[in-house]
C-alpha cells in the first residue's frame, strides 16, 4: 500500500470515528449523562468485567491509530467509570499504548511512521531529532504538557537512541498531568455547558 493510500484511510478512518464521537456526545447530551452521570454508567453497566478490558483496548489503539479524538475517550473514561477508575483505565490504556508506538517506530522506522502521520507534521517535529539530548529533554517537557501531540513525538522517539527505559519513565512520570488535565477540563467543560443549555 502506498503512503498517499495508507495516509487516505488513516483519514477516513479518523473522520468516521470523530462522526461518530460526535453522534455519541450528542446521544449522551439527550440522555442527560452530563448532569447525571448515572445514565452514562448505566449504558456499561451490564459490562462490568469487559468494559473496562475494551475501554482500555480503545486507548490503546487511538494512541497508535487516532481512531477518535484522545482529549473525547479520556474525558468518556472519567464519565463512565468515575474519576478515579477512569483515571486508571486512561493511564493504563495510554501508557500500553504509548510503549507500543515507541516499539514500532523503533522496529519499522520512517517507513511506517510516514503511512501514520502527515508529511507536514513530521516535517515539523523530525528537526527536533537532530540532537539526542535535546531531543529527550523536549520529549519529556511535550509529554508533561496537555497540548503536544504524544502519539506522533512517540513513534519518533523510536528513531532515536533513547533508551527504552528512559522512555518507559518519562511516560509513567509525564502521562498523569496530561490524563487529568484533558479529562477533567473536558468532563467539567461538558457539565458547565450543559448547566447553560
Amino acid at each position: 500500500m502506498s503512503t498517499a493510500t495508507s495516509r487516505r484511510l488513516l483519514n477516513i478512518i479518523s473522520l468516521a470515528g470523530l462522526i461518530v464521537s460526535v453522534w455519541f456526545t450528542i446521544y449522551c447530551f439527550h440522555l442527560g449523562v452530563f448532569k447525571n452521570t448515572a445514565a452514562l454508567q448505566n449504558l456499561v453497566g451490564h459490562a462490568e468485567f469487559f468494559g473496562p478490558l475494551l475501554f482500555i483496548a480503545l486507548q490503546i489503539v487511538q494512541v497508535v491509530i487516532p481512531i477518535i479524538p484522545g482529549g473525547i475517550s479520556l474525558a468518556a473514561g472519567v464519565l463512565i467509570f468515575g474519576p478515579i477508575e477512569g483515571f486508571v483505565y486512561n493511564y493504563i490504556g495510554i501508557v500500553i499504548g504509548s510503549l507500543i508506538a515507541f516499539f514500532l517506530g523503533r522496529r519499522f522506522g520512517k517507513p511506517l511512521i510516514h503511512h501514520l502521520i502527515s508529511q507536514k507534521t513530521y516535517d515539523r517535529y523530525i528537526g527536533w531529532l537532530d540532537n539526542q539530548n535535546r531531543f529527550t529533554k523536549l520529549f519529556a517537557i511535550a509529554i508533561f504538557l496537555p497540548v503536544a501531540p504524544d502519539d506522533v513525538l512517540c513513534l519518533l522517539a523510536g528513531l532515536t537512541k533513547m533508551s527504552f527505559k528512559t522512555f518507559t519513565m518519562i511516560i509513567l512520570l509525564g502521562k498523569p498531568a496530561t490524563i487529568l488535565a484533558y479529562s477533567y477540563a473536558l468532563v467539567y467543560g461538558g457539565m458547565f455547558i450543559s448547566h447553560i443549555l
